[in-house]
């Protein structure tokens, strides 16, 4: 009778990434908009930090909860497209086990983060405009101090789990990840054993952060817009709107391809392989490309500041 098999003599020292399956021979075209949208969103939120940093009058909370948000971005870009492009440029398909466990937790320990700052946000402005007079009572740096503290805490304790859950599993030598860099449901379906355990700690861990922080920004909102209709003057709505509006389309932008893709992962058999990585890639990039140009575009201050910094003279 054979033994039981030794977990941790059975994890692979390498998985080979295979990139987006079934476009093998267009992985260097793909690689261009990657490539342009990473430069983009590294430069983006590089002046979006500079500017919030260097001008004083931007270190009121919704910009250093901005600021937050932009160091996310560029740690969320940076965990996977470096390696991304090394894999459709055919550079290096190899990652050890530990990097991609490594590289695993990371991605998902600063997506809840984020999750965490844009909730905040929204904090951030249903205080300002529905009440006003203790926003700064309420929103004091300690105070924000404080939120990036927990935002930081619960990722670890929601995704350092998720280590254990793959490194409890044997691969009987599976390797070959039809993918460009290491998530959670891609490395467990490469194990020779039940998964269930993974796809549901996954779907409870998702719902505990993601999930959660969506629905209490739903309900900020909406009582941010129930205050905004009870206004006497209808002037103040559309100004009030408007210092919403870009945090509405962050939060789109960061929420719909990522729960689309986190549950066709998980439920949708029926969707073609390349459709599910190219998503994957693009909510980890797409995001932090457009962040900075919203805000930027979107708020006076902030595309004031910008124009002094790059245009000193002007």
């Amino acid at each position: 009778m054979m033994s039981a098999p030794n977990h941790s003599s059975s994890h692979p020292a390498v998985f080979i990434l295979v990139g987006i399956p079934g476009m093998e021979k267009s992985h260097v075209w793909i690689s261009i908009p990657f490539c342009l949208m990473y430069t983009v969103a590294l430069l983006g939120n590089s002046v979006l930090l500079v500017t919030i940093v260097k001008e004083q009058s931007l270190h009121e909370p919704m910009y250093i909860l901005l600021c937050m948000l932009a160091v996310c971005d560029l740690l969320l870009s940076t965990a996977t497209v470096p390696k991304t492009l090394s894999v459709l440029w055919s550079v290096s398909t190899k990652i050890s086990f530990s990097g991609c466990l490594a590289q695993m937790f990371s991605i998902y320990f600063i997506f809840v983060a984020e999750s965490a700052i844009l909730l905040a946000m929204a904090f951030d402005r249903y205080i300002a405009i529905c009440d006003p007079l203790r926003y700064r009572a309420t929103l004091t740096h300690s105070a924000i101090a404080k939120v990036g503290a927990v935002a930081l805490i619960r990722s670890f304790c929601i995704m350092f789990p998720a280590i254990f859950l793959l490194k409890r599993l044997p691969y009987c030598g599976h390797n070959i990840m039809p993918h460009t860099y290491c998530e959670h449901i891609g490395v467990a379906r490469l194990a020779c054993a039940d998964i269930t355990v993974n796809i549901w700690y996954g779907v409870t861990a998702g719902f505990l952060s993601a999930g959660l922080d969506a629905i209490s920004i739903a309900i900020s909102y909406a009582l941010i817009l129930r205050s905004l209709w009870g206004l006497p003057s209808l002037r103040a709505s559309p100004k009030a709107l408007h210092t919403c509006g870009s945090h509405l389309c962050v939060i789109a932008m960061f929420y719909i391809p990522a729960f689309f893709s986190f549950l066709a992962h998980r439920f949708g058999q029926r969707v073609p392989r390349h459709v599910l990585i190219s998503l994957a890639n693009l909510y980890v990039v797409v995001p932090p490309m457009l962040n900075p140009i919203v805000y930027g575009v979107r708020t006076r201050q902030i595309r004031e500041r910008v124009a002094r910094l790059l245009l000193p003279g002007g």
